[in-house]
């Protein structure tokens, strides 16, 4: 299940990496074939980069134009996406990036409401320059693995957290040498999520793994360049965007989870807890506000 919800989360940004490689640099389904197979010979070594390259260098035979063109925009599901989002509801671990991946395929099939909001205004694009181009791709393909770290991050994540609920006892160095061979996800980059695992069994997270968090550093200003150039443009990037969420969310010192304490405590005395000292409190806010233990 966890597998096809991380599938869900690695497709989506290779989709959103084509968009903007079409729609931002002007690049046609062929020549964008071409740049993933380059990519598909460095670190985005995997199943769904190559197939990618094929789907998008495929002619239509009916009409002689890219098959891209002809295949209606709207992507179905199972419902392993679904079952990994509810599932991880209940374990309480955020996997956004996989929800935001549900999510875009469930408003890509709402034909009606999509056709209803043709007509909303937005930016208008500006064309880039051939050199500008090949300098935009360059920062999609780091923007693409940054949110591929943190898609497989949120699944592990996952993993980890159904394994210390029901006790399992999960390996998830094996779990990533498993799914290396014969799946969808199958990739080389699998492999050094194995390594990590093998080096540290406890490994809060993938990204507290020193080779993949300098990974994510380096991609970092590339990343949030495609992103912000994505909002000019108007075009939809959300499973870059809450990759990139979940990672700004991790690394921040402080949340606004506080202020939502407060409201909490201020509509339903739902209590917090403090900084400073043990214990749960509640302030009176419907009298004198004064603070008391709850």
């Amino acid at each position: 299940m966890v597998h096809n919800g991380i599938e869900y989360a690695d497709m989506q940004p290779i989709g959103e990496a084509y968009q903007l490689l079409r729609d931002v640099a002007g690049y046609s389904p062929a020549q964008i074939a071409e740049i993933f197979r380059t990519w598909n010979t460095g670190r985005l070594d995997s199943y769904l980069i190559e197939i990618t390259a094929e789907v998008l260098a495929h002619v239509d035979a009916a009409t002689g134009g890219p098959f891209v063109d002809v295949v209606q925009d709207r992507a179905e599901q199972k419902g392993t996406g679904r079952w990994t989002v509810q599932i991880a509801l209940d374990l309480g671990a955020p996997v956004s990036g996989i929800a935001e991946a549900v999510f875009a395929r469930s408003l890509s099939g709402h034909a009606a409401l999509r056709e209803a909001s043709r007509s909303l205004a937005g930016p208008k694009p500006t064309a880039l320059g051939q050199a500008e181009a090949a300098a935009f791709a360059d920062r999609v393909e780091q923007a693409l693995y940054a949110s591929k770290i943190v898609s497989y991050t949120q699944g592990f994540h996952e993993i980890a957290a159904g394994s210390e609920e029901y006790g399992w006892d999960i390996d998830l160095g094996a779990v990533a040498s498993i799914w290396r061979g014969g799946c969808i996800i199958r990739a080389a980059f699998l492999d050094r999520i194995r390594a990590a695992y093998d080096a540290r069994p406890d490994l809060p997270s993938l990204l507290s793994d020193e080779t993949f968090a300098q990974e994510i550093a380096a991609a970092q200003d590339d990343w949030r360049e495609v992103l912000a150039t994505a909002t000019r443009q108007g075009v939809p990037t959300p499973g870059f965007s809450a990759a990139l969420t979940y990672y700004d969310a991790l690394r921040a010192e402080r949340l606004p989870a506080a202020l939502i304490q407060g409201q909490r405590d201020f509509f339903g005395a739902h209590t917090y807890r403090r900084v400073d000292r043990e214990g749960s409190f509640h302030t009176l806010w419907g009298g004198d506000r004064s603070e008391v233990d709850a």
